[in-house]
């Protein structure tokens, strides 16, 4: 069962590493002069954020669990979130740039020289945890945990799973600088370019297929 729970939650997880925007930010801060420190404390960032919306949502629908209708509420739920990523890839695809345009970056990024650990510690928290693509994602592996009825430790072991996939694509430039310092400097150049180049079309597709996945699960489990 544990094994089941942990595969319906890997697409969840895929999505969520799959962020453009976050990306781009740690790599943009390992090119600072505060690198080990801004770098390091938006990792932890961004891990204690999914880690806090992951627990909290397992929490409530675990207490909700002893309702009879609480297999109803949730697939309400997971079926409004399907369709909010639904509505972010259809605005994700028409805001694309266009052939020869330049992608358009939030304005912060700008002052990513300027974080210091604290700030960086809360942008990464704020990205994982209240992005609502994120949410939506963690709130369906943490509901798909929960209607699993896996114990306690089953559902720690979850969490730890959807966490560290969630946070590859971000701690690992991390740990990539950490261990290669400057080695690594042109890989997660490359990187950068690229999700930045195709943070839109990116977003969409990701978005897209969740979306579906999401609106699906919860159809099926309101027509059962």
């Amino acid at each position: 069962m544990l094994g089941e729970a942990i595969g319906d939650l890997l697409p969840s997880a895929v999505g969520v590493a799959l962020s453009p925007i976050p990306i781009v930010a740690v790599i943009l801060m390992l090119g600072t002069p505060r690198a080990r420190s801004t770098g390091t404390a938006f990792a932890m960032g961004w891990v204690l954020g999914l880690v806090a919306v992951s627990v909290i949502v397992l929490l409530v629908a675990g207490d909700a669990d002893s309702s009879n209708d609480t297999s109803t509420t949730v697939d309400v739920v997971v079926l409004l979130f399907g369709l909010l990523l639904l509505s972010v890839a259809v605005r994700q695809w028409r805001g694309r740039p266009r052939s020869g345009e330049e992608p358009e970056m939030p304005k912060w990024m700008a002052a990513i020289d300027k974080f210091t650990a604290g700030r960086a510690l809360g942008l990464g928290v704020l990205l994982s945890a209240v992005n609502p693509k994120n949410l939506a994602l963690t709130l369906a592996a943490a509901a798909s945990l929960a209607q699993a009825g896996l114990s306690a430790g089953g559902d720690v072991v979850g969490v730890a799973v959807f966490v560290a996939i969630g946070s590859l694509t971000v701690a690992g430039p991390v740990v990539a600088y950490l261990l290669m310092g400057k080695r690594a400097e042109r890989m997660l150049t490359e990187i950068k370019q690229f999700m930045s180049d195709n943070n839109s079309v990116i977003m969409a597709v990701v978005c897209l297929v969740l979306a579906a996945k999401l609106i699906g699960k919860a159809i099926g489990g309101l027509t059962d």
